[in-house]
C-alpha cells in the first residue's frame, strides 16, 4: 500500500529518475537551446546569407535535440540516465556561458565559437552514451 505522499511515485523503478528531475532536465535543455539560438541569431543578425543563418541554427540546435532524444531512449532501454540528466545540465548552461562570453566580449570571429561548442557537445554526448551503454541495465539482476 502506498503512504499517498507528495513525492511517491508508485511506478518508479530503483535508479530512475523522479519525475521533478526529468521534469528539471527537460526545462533546462529547453532554456539552453532556446538562449543559444537567441544569442546566436542576435550575434549573426548582420550576416546578409539567410542560408548560413538555417544551416547555423539546425548546428546549434542539434545536440538539445540529441539530449532529449537520448534521455528518451534511455528510459525506453532502461539505461541509466542520470549521466544524461547530469550532461543536459551542463550542456545546456555551460552553453549559454560561453554564447553570452561571445556576446559581451564581441571576438572578431564569433562564428567559431558557435561551430566549436555543438560540436564538443557532441563528442560529450557520444562519449556518455558509450559509457552508460556500457553499464548494467536496470532490473538485468544482478
Amino acid at each position: 500500500m502506498s503512504s499517498g505522499g507528495p513525492n511517491e511515485t508508485p511506478t518508479a523503478r530503483p535508479g530512475e529518475s523522479p519525475g521533478v528531475l526529468r521534469t528539471a532536465t527537460r526545462i533546462a535543455v529547453v532554456v539552453g537551446a532556446t538562449g543559444s539560438l537567441a544569442l546566436m541569431l542576435y550575434i549573426g543578425r548582420r550576416n546578409p546569407s539567410f542560408l548560413l543563418l538555417v544551416l547555423f541554427t539546425g548546428w546549434v540546435l542539434s545536440p538539445f535535440v540529441a539530449l532529449l532524444l537520448a534521455n528518451r531512449v534511455a528510459r525506453l532501454r532502461r539505461i541509466p540516465k542520470g549521466a544524461f540528466d547530469a550532461l543536459a545540465f551542463f550542456l545546456s548552461f555551460g552553453s549559454l556561458a560561453i554564447y553570452a562570453t561571445v556576446y559581451v566580449t564581441s571576438p572578431p570571429k564569433p562564428a567559431f565559437w558557435f561551430l566549436v561548442v555543438p560540436f564538443g557537445s557532441w563528442l560529450l554526448l557520444g562519449i556518455t552514451a558509450l559509457v552508460a551503454g556500457r553499464l548494467p541495465r536496470r532490473g538485468a539482476g544482478s
